[in-house]
This record gives structure tokens, sequence and C-alpha cells, in this order.
């Protein structure tokens, strides 16, 4: 990758993340863009398998929050045709069949939806889950998995900056 691509790259991974994890009046005026990790990659793969696994325990902790914890989230997969893009969706509340929630990132593949929309989906969209306890990030696993992707100093910031212990 060239350089100005690797700096792209990284401006769009820390908006992703300041937009995530910002306050959500702030989510809804930035400009979030997606970063793009091939399909197959088995790195991805076991983070979702991971979320996917430990779902009930995030919802249920989701449902009663204890003290020290919020900014709860979840990514979602959402397909338009044959592309598919993954968004955070802060916040989040439970339907009778499914979920809903705001959409927090700007589609970079998929025109279906937009930045700041409500989306409904269901359990089998979710792929990956996220909170904040005592000023840690807890799960977020696929946002441990792109940091693989940067620069070591890149990552490193953003650990330190967002409070990721991955």
């Amino acid at each position: 990758m060239a350089l100005g691509g690797v700096m792209i790259f990284a401006v769009r991974f820390a908006l992703c993340l300041l937009l995530a994890l910002a306050p959500l009046h702030a989510r809804a005026q930035g400009d979030d863009k997606a970063m793009m990790i091939a399909s197959d990659d088995a790195d991805m793969a076991a983070a979702i398998a991971k979320a996917r696994s430990s779902l009930d325990e995030f919802l249920a902790l989701s449902d009663t929050p204890p003290p020290g914890t919020g900014r709860f989230k979840l990514k979602v997969m959402v397909a338009d045709g044959n592309a598919t893009e993954h968004f955070w969706v802060i916040p989040f509340k439970r339907t009778e069949t499914g979920f809903v929630g705001i959409l927090a990132n700007e589609p970079e593949i998929v025109q279906n939806v937009v930045l700041g929309q409500d989306i409904e989906f269901t359990r089998d969209d979710i792929s990956d889950w996220g909170y904040t306890r005592n000023g840690h990030q807890v799960g977020s696993f696929t946002v441990c998995v792109m940091f693989k992707k940067m620069s070591k100093e890149e990552a490193d910031s953003m650990r330190a900056a967002y409070g990721f212990d991955c």
C-alpha cells in the first residue's frame, strides 16, 4: 500500500473509532469511513465467532449495566445485493423480532443505509459487540483485528486513546 493509501486508511480508521466511542451527538455530525478487510480473513472470522459465542452474556449485561459501564454497542452486517458491510449501531434496543438502533458509520460499499438511520436487525446480523468498563474497552473483537492491519504506532496510539487492551 502506498504511503498516501496508508494515511487515508489511518485517518478513516481513527474516525471510525472516534465515532464509535464518542457521545452520540458527535457521531451524527462526523464523517466515518469503514476499513476494508477481505471477507475470508481468518482473524476477522475468529473475532466474529468469539463475539457471537459471547453475545448472550453481553446482552444480559447491557440489560442491567453495572456501575462503571457504558457505551454499549453492536456491530451488524448489512447486505445490499452482493455487497456486505459491517456497521456499529449505537444505541440499540431489543424489539419483539430482534433489535433496532442508530447506524453509527458512513457506508462505503452498501447503498441501502445511511449514517444516523434507524435500522432493524436480527441476532444473525450481529458480528461484534462492545462497551466501556472503567475507561477500558471490552469486546470490540473486530477492532482488535483491525489493529493488526495498521502500523504499530497508529495501533498503539488508538489503544491508548480509547482504552483498548488488545
